[in-house]
């Protein structure tokens, strides 16, 4: 057991950036120098990835997760866990595929995309209307009906690229169109589709929307714009079942020594989608959290209010577990108890801070924490949402929010895709990651102030 004094503090006057300091300086190095000092994280993220691949809500790989999480933080021996029902949308992948027709046979390597319907039974065969942009459809309306719309959208950044995943089906719907393709969502492609959640309007006719890899937009696109269009076949087995499956959300707490009914959530979300294994997304997320409050566990620490760790279910098409934990917290009269939610589904790279939204003031009374990481590295806090879908509903009912900061160059290379695996993350990092965490969650849960909303 790690043992420090907290010194004294008036719980009306904010502390100081040297209060900080000379209140947590010895405890902050300490949990740094634990936490990368083993690489027991990595280890349970890749068993998690490694055996509970494909997470989608609704699946029995998800449940199966989730038992597996309640079993280990059992073994963990962290003294308060307990889940929290959650009714999810089920949908299923079917069998699918497609491929080029003309000018010759080719298969194309795709994803559908979540929430789509099927095509019919014997698929779809048409001719293809390749467009960069929704301006550009706009333009070439009149080409449309009949036809299979190909989104070859450059990649920009993921805000803006990813409307065309959304958004897709239903602008090329709106025209007429049989079915729609888009270009893989990511800023590298090594011939891989990436999937992810769809919406639509209600408005116009629901059509089928699959991903297909950036290479093979690009080739389509080239034969479109030779005056050759491609014919293509798409063929979908997907379903939205009418009944909504249930899943759970995880929860365990350390209890607060003084003001156990105040509350800082950590957490991830450990749903993911039904390709590649969800390691950065976001098993990685769950287990950076979880090991972080084992870590703050193990050393003795008990800060003056309740750590709270989280695993949101079904962030990936519904956020039903981010809202259905914000519902609860507003029913228990919980909601203005949260000092903070910290959420990491950014992926688990080397940490570079963090990312908060809040009022100022309270982001001036945590600037000093990011300051105490220096003996891993200089890290900063700024502005900025990174990751925090899950805990959107409760920044929208005032609570502030933090994300970790991380490099972030490679994620869009695999997010979504059958490229999630656990080997692109590096062990030294993901102990980084954890170390960030628990400095973070541990100092806003002990600090004699509350940070104002």
């Amino acid at each position: 057991m790690f043992m420090f004094s907290h010194g004294t503090a008036s719980a009306i006057r904010p502390a100081g950036e040297n209060d900080i300091r000379s209140q947590y300086e010895e405890v902050a190095a300490e949990i740094i120098r634990q936490a990368t000092s083993t690489h027991q994280a990595y280890e349970r993220l890749a068993y998690l990835s490694d055996y509970f691949p494909h997470r989608l809500s609704g699946s029995a790989m998800l449940e199966d997760a989730i038992d597996w999480t309640l079993a280990e933080l059992e073994r963990d021996g962290l003294p308060v866990i307990r889940t929290q029902d959650v009714e999810v949308p089920h949908w299923v992948r079917g069998n699918e595929y497609a491929a080029l027709v003309h000018p010759y046979a080719k298969d194309l390597p795709m994803l559908g995309l979540g929430g789509s319907i099927r095509t019919p039974s014997d698929g779809i065969t048409a001719q293809t209307v390749v467009v960069e942009s929704f301006d550009e459809l706009k333009e070439r309306r009149e080409e449309v009906p009949g036809k299979i719309v190909v989104y070859n959208q450059p990649f920009h950044d993921y805000g803006q690229s990813v409307q065309y995943r959304v958004w897709g089906a239903d602008r090329a719907a709106e025209f007429g169109a049989v079915g729609a393709l888009i270009r893989a969502v990511s800023p590298n492609s090594m011939g891989h589709p990436h999937t992810g959640m769809i919406r639509y309007s209600g408005d116009v006719p629901r059509i089928p929307i699959a991903s297909i890899s950036a290479e093979d937009a690009m080739l389509l696109h080239r034969f479109y714009q030779r005056g050759d269009p491609a014919t293509v076949t798409l063929y979908m087995e997907a379903e939205l079942m009418e009944k909504p499956a249930i899943s759970r959300n995880v929860i365990a707490e350390i209890p607060g020594s003084e003001y156990p009914e105040e509350i800082v959530v950590i957490g991830g979300h450990i749903d993911s989608w039904d390709v590649g294994h969800g390691a950065l997304d976001d098993a990685s997320g769950v287990v950076v959290t979880w090991e972080a409050l084992k870590l703050i566990h193990k050393m003795g620490l008990q800060p003056k209010r309740t750590i709270r760790l989280v695993f949101w279910t079904n962030e990936e098409n519904g956020v039903m577990g981010g809202r259905a934990y914000r519902d609860k917290v507003i029913e228990k009269g919980e909601l203005e108890l949260h000092q903070l939610a910290f959420e990491v589904d950014f992926g688990v790279f080397e940490p570079l801070g963090y990312g908060f939204q809040g009022s100022k003031e309270a982001m001036e009374m945590l600037k000093p924490i990011a300051d105490l990481m220096s003996p891993m590295r200089e890290m900063h806090l700024r502005e900025g949402s990174f990751g925090t879908v899950d805990i959107g509903p409760l920044y929208r009912e005032g609570v502030p929010i933090m994300g970790l900061d991380v490099v972030t160059d490679k994620y869009f290379w695999y997010h979504h895709s059958l490229k999630d695996t656990v080997d692109k993350l590096d062990p030294d990092e993901v102990a980084e990651c954890v170390a960030a965490v628990a400095v973070m969650a541990f100092i806003v849960a002990d600090m004699p102030e509350r940070l104002p909303w």
